[in-house]
């Protein structure tokens, strides 16, 4: 009878053991749980910014103004294609309104999506004559 009594209380220190190590994986289930609920959270606290992509600074710059963009929103620009484009440039290019490089990312569809990454973001009309009427904005994402 010892060694059965021995046995069972091996057993059932091998069970509290077992307990502990469930509820380990308990709370660690628990914590994924929550941070992937997070990163859900933001994810969906994402934005689509419409962008009336014109000559009118009155229309353009408000939007950048004291707002606070995130990485992950997006900006729908939208103006007549064949009259317009919006490029993302350096801040030295959008500063001078000058040629964009080569390598600068060009939308011509007049219903361009661009979703933010963080940092700041340039963005002008590259026709003639339109980035100095107006047609730029600066855009940071936090």
């Amino acid at each position: 009878m010892a060694s059965a009594a021995a046995a069972v209380g091996m057993y059932r220190r091998d069970g509290d053991q077992q307990g502990r190590g469930s509820a380990a994986a308990a709370v660690l289930c628990l914590l994924l749980l929550i941070i992937s609920s997070e990163n859900t959270a933001v994810q969906a606290a994402a934005a689509v910014y419409s962008i009336d992509w014109s000559f009118s600074p009155k229309v353009i710059n408000p939007l950048a103004n004291g707002k606070t963009f995130r990485a992950g929103d997006t900006l729908l620009f939208k103006y007549s294609p064949g009259f317009h484009n919006v490029v993302e440039v350096d801040k030295a290019t959008y500063d001078k309104c000058g040629t964009p490089p080569a390598k600068a990312k060009v939308y011509a569809s007049g219903s361009d999506r661009v979703t933010l990454t963080k940092g700041q973001h340039y963005f002008i009309c590259s026709f003639a004559g339109h980035c100095k009427a107006g047609m730029k904005i600066s855009i940071f994402a936090a």
